[in-house]
């Protein structure tokens, strides 16, 4: 959907730096054994539903979001600064194409989720099922690139039948959800 800087390019800060996720009370998991990623948006969300899924499940929060547009000039990639569009952060000469950025804080926390997916054998999406929540969802895809089945897992209380429930009823992220949020963007 968009173009992206990403954390191997190391594009510069968008906002103040964001809290690294919590560190995992999770083992070390190894693929082949069911072993599944479960991101959620919050820390406390992740230290709540861990107790009603399996052992086997790592549970992380995203910790918000993990892309935005450029706040500033300085966030804006240099091999592309120079493009008379970059400066509103959208290409509106490829059909209003957003320019996403990592902002600053936030690559650790993708480099420990990318860690951890490769010790799993799913992932599943826990965001807020709400457009915001959608879009947090589609950005993890896009940054992480998941090669394990990807699911999408919504709840609307943390209970241990809601949770329970979820697993059993996942979904594919809801792309009309994401366009939605992309078209609030600031």
């Amino acid at each position: 959907m968009g173009t992206m800087a990403t954390p191997e390019n190391k594009s510069p800060a968008a906002k103040a730096p964001a809290k690294a996720a919590p560190k995992s009370k999770s083992r070390t998991k190894a693929p082949g054994d069911g072993s599944a990623l479960v991101i959620v948006e919050s820390p406390t969300k992740a230290k709540t539903i861990r107790k009603f899924l399996p052992k086997n499940f790592i549970v992380e929060a995203s910790v918000g979001h993990v892309r935005d547009l450029p706040q500033s000039a300085a966030d804006i990639p240099k091999d592309i600064k120079e493009e008379e569009w970059t400066k509103i952060g959208v290409n509106v000469e490829k059909d209003f194409e957003p320019l996403y950025i990592v902002p600053k804080g936030k690559f650790k926390v993708i480099s420990d989720l990318r860690a951890k997916l490769k010790q799993v054998d799913s992932l599943y999406l826990a965001t807020d099922e709400d457009r915001e929540g959608e879009s947090i969802s589609w950005h993890l895809v896009e940054l992480l690139k998941p090669k394990v089945p990807v699911k999408r897992m919504v709840f609307h209380e943390i209970t241990k039948a809601a949770i329970e429930h979820a697993l059993e009823e996942t979904r594919e992220i809801d792309q009309r959800l994401v366009r939605a949020q992309e078209s609030l963007a600031p």
